[in-house]
């Protein structure tokens, strides 16, 4: 079974990016006397030129473990193979909007993918509303710390003194959640200036796996992957935004990529999906059971 791999490209494609702008400057002075030995010595176009690589999806952060196991699975049952590059959705989405080379745009929010429909970077017929998650509140697994969220919970008193983990909560979907919930409840005054803001969901939990943070603030999915971590209590569903992940194809996606969209929103993907703590949303955004990306037919609605 072909292999998903992961790539941390955020930094690698601008760097590329501006080496072979540099390279161009400096190779047009002596371009033409290098052409009649390329054309002489060039293999057949075929062999300079292949097929395009294989997808690649920015996704959120939090899905990069269920998101190896169905991309074995694509890869199984097409022969497409995917690479994957994971951070914090608004990070890759303003990759996307720099000219980053993904394919799809796998998103912890709605939000930053109406971004990029607005600035034309993906196919407004492609969007999916795929997944929903859970916002819990947790601490390390040796903690004997019991505290339940209600509105005015103590959670200040909770920290003794250190720090509450969050992913950014001015840019990081996860902590955007958080900082809506704890808001709603009316803690985050007495909390906001005590937290540690990570550059990710998994960096937040990393805080509080390695004991470096008494608590923290994650998805569930992300709690069920860290066995260093445990569930303190789940945040209400009304305290925050449904945490909805939307998938896209970006403008730049080859045909092939409509396959990906079709196994990520099918039965197959769902199970993984649900075995790693994901749930269905009720209904899903643009999209109709008819409807089709690059000719390929959608499924039925989660």
């Amino acid at each position: 079974m072909a292999r998903l791999i992961t790539r941390r490209l955020l930094l690698g494609w601008a760097l590329l990016a501006g080496l072979m702008r540099g390279a161009a400057g400096a190779g047009q002075a002596d371009a033409a006397g290098r052409a009649k030995g390329a054309a002489a010595s060039a293999p057949p176009a075929a062999a300079t030129e292949p097929a395009r690589r294989e997808l690649l999806v920015f996704a959120a952060a939090s899905l990069s473990d269920a998101l190896e196991e169905v991309g074995r699975a694509f890869t199984a049952a097409t022969g497409v193979r995917v690479a994957a590059s994971y951070a914090a959705s608004s990070v890759l989405a303003k990759q996307i909007q720099a000219g980053a080379p993904a394919d799809a745009f796998f998103s912890a929010d709605v939000a930053w993918v109406d971004y990029l429909e607005k600035r034309g970077l993906i196919r407004p017929s492609s969007r999916r509303d795929v997944l929903r998650n859970t916002l819990v509140l947790i601490a390390p697994a040796d903690s004997t710390l019991r505290l339940r969220i209600a509105p005015g919970f103590d959670l200040a008193g909770a920290l003794t003194g250190g720090r509450l983990a969050i992913a950014d909560p001015d840019s990081v979907p996860a902590g955007e959640y958080a900082r809506a919930a704890l808001t709603r409840l009316g803690v985050w005054s007495r909390v906001s200036d005590r937290a540690v803001r990570a550059e990710n969901v998994r960096a937040a939990l990393a805080y509080v796996a390695r004991g470096e943070a008494p608590l923290g603030i994650v998805y569930r999915t992300d709690a069920q992957a860290e066995r260093r971590v445990r569930v303190v209590d789940v945040f209400p569903e009304e305290s925050h935004p449904p945490i909805t992940y939307a998938l896209a194809l970006t403008a730049r996606a080859p045909p092939k990529a409509a396959q990906l969209v079709e196994f990520l929103t099918g039965d197959a993907a769902r199970q993984i999906f649900v075995r790693y703590g994901f749930t269905a949303p009720p209904g899903r955004r643009h999209a109709s059971e008819t409807e089709t990306v690059q000719g390929v037919v959608d499924l039925r609605p989660l």
